[in-house]
């Protein structure tokens, strides 16, 4: 293999990690932020923290995590493999799934959402569930 794909891929795996440590913690800030009073310290520290992460962890390491990975695909040419395209899919979910994280963050932000806690517990699972069909697909390649 040569020395840019080894450099790529460690650099995906890097933007990957980033990305799956946003996408597991922010539903369990929004555990605790719907359990606090929309009017307090507490609440205002939620929303900075949501934002941040959203903005300067989740939103870039997305963006890389889906770049490098494209440019891996284009390199190892697997774009008519099964297992890819069961990666693939779970990828396109994991983003439609941060969408979903912004617009909840944005409905605390303003007051107006109407999930709790326990929603955002289970939600909390669609991440790892995911990633395991994610790696097994790429180790197993079952396809």
């Amino acid at each position: 293999m040569s020395d840019y794909y080894l450099w790529a891929k460690a650099f995906h795996i890097i933007f990957i990690v980033a990305w799956m440590a946003g996408l597991f913690y922010m539903p369990r800030l929004f555990v605790y932020h719907v359990g606090v009073d929309p009017n307090s310290e507490a609440a205002q520290l939620f929303k900075l923290m949501e934002y941040r992460l959203y903005k300067i962890i989740m939103v870039p390491s997305m963006f890389l995590s889906l770049a490098s990975g494209i440019f891996l695909a284009m390199i190892q040419q697997v774009w008519s493999s099964g297992w890819f395209h069961i990666k693939l899919t779970c990828v396109v979910c994991l983003v439609i799934f941060q969408h979903l994280l912004s617009y909840w963050r944005k409905q605390l932000a303003i007051g107006t959402c109407i999930r709790n806690a326990r929603f955002f517990r289970l939600i909390n699972e669609v991440p790892t569930l995911l990633l395991v069909i994610i790696v097994i697909s790429i180790i197993v390649k079952p396809l």
